[in-house]
């Protein structure tokens, strides 16, 4: 079954595949910092960190996340998406989880590096490879050209 698709079919449904799992991630991040905790609430949990301007932030990662993950299930703006959400990983894993470790421990399961890495990762791929064929954005750009 494999070795009948062709190398393009198979990248365009791994692209897919990291896509909507990263979007889904992302917007499971977000959806408690828009609708829970609301924006104050991460602000503040960012002001404990030593975050500067933490009001700011607390938007750009809440809107990078929750509608950054739509953009990318969507396979819209993907590469805008992909980047921002690889700096909110990595600004996350410097500021909080290099001090864990890579690999929680016992005692802290959920907290190690190792997710935000992953989802860096992720984002990385979609940076570079766009959102692949399968995608509105991509859909939009076949018909303007058409």
């Amino acid at each position: 079954m494999l070795t009948k698709l062709s190398n393009k079919t198979f990248t365009d449904i791994s692209l897919v595949i990291i896509r909507v799992i990263l979007g889904v991630i992302f917007i499971a991040h977000g959806y408690p910092k828009l609708f829970v905790f609301g924006i104050s609430g991460f602000s503040s949990f960012l002001s404990g960190l030593g975050v500067p301007l933490p009001g700011l932030f607390a938007v750009i990662v809440t809107i990078a996340e929750f509608f950054g993950g739509i953009a990318l299930i969507l396979g819209i703006f993907s590469r805008w998406a992909a980047l921002l959400l690889a700096i909110d990983m990595i600004v996350a894993t410097f500021l909080v989880k290099v001090k864990v470790g890579l690999i929680a421990p016992m005692d802290k399961p959920g907290v190690g590096a190792e997710l935000d890495l992953a989802l860096f990762a992720c984002a990385l791929a979609i940076l570079a490879f766009g959102p692949g064929s399968i995608s509105v954005e991509l859909g939009l750009l076949k018909k303007e050209i058409s």
